[in-house]
């Protein structure tokens, strides 16, 4: 079955969640390093206001004074960290299926055109995706997805050390006890 956007869906643009637990707030869309000039430029260019904080780090030693990070984070618009800033949901526009059109398809993230694979090995879609919910299955027009997600686990896994994990301090206001912010060594 071929994969496609379900009519008048923006779900992945707007929903963020918490990963691995509440413990590190809501992530936002990945950034890759390379990515996160382009995405301060064009968010200028679009008269945006964006936050991106780190996501993923590493060190050679026991510590958070010398992390390299290997991603950052672009968060969402809301204060419970949910709707990507460049999602256009004001100007009443529709995208070709019916959803919220993105004011940088063209220009977005890598970790946006892998969408909806969340792993490569073995392919896995991700299960809040509507369409892959309703469908269970895609084995076609993932082409440029799978090329986008090699990109990033490439980048991602060249590098040894202890792993870290930013906590963003972002989530529903009924879990701001559970959630924390910064630096948390990935056990």
């Amino acid at each position: 079955m071929e994969f496609s956007c379900i009519q008048d869906c923006s779900q992945c643009c707007i929903e963020r969640e918490y990963y691995p637990s509440k413990k590190y707030g809501k992530i936002g869309v990945l950034i890759m390093p390379q990515e996160k000039e382009k995405m301060e430029t064009l968010a200028k260019v679009n008269k945006l206001k964006i936050s991106i904080l780190p996501r993923i780090g590493i060190t050679e030693e026991k510590n958070t004074s010398s992390i390299k990070i290997l991603a950052y984070q672009m968060m969402g618009i809301e204060k419970n960290g949910n709707t990507c800033p460049f999602l256009d949901i004001t100007s009443g526009k529709k995208s070709p299926h019916g959803g919220f059109p993105c004011n940088i398809y063209k220009d977005r993230p890598l970790a946006c055109k892998t969408y909806p694979l969340i792993d490569i090995d073995p392919i896995s879609l991700d299960q809040k995706c509507k369409f892959c919910k309703e469908h269970k299955t895609a084995d076609k027009n993932l082409d440029s997805e799978i090329e986008s997600l090699l990109k990033i686990k490439t980048k991602m896994s060249k590098y040894s050390g202890f792993v870290w994990r930013y906590a963003t301090g972002i989530g529903e206001m009924e879990d701001k006890s559970q959630i924390k912010t910064g630096w948390i060594l990935d056990e």
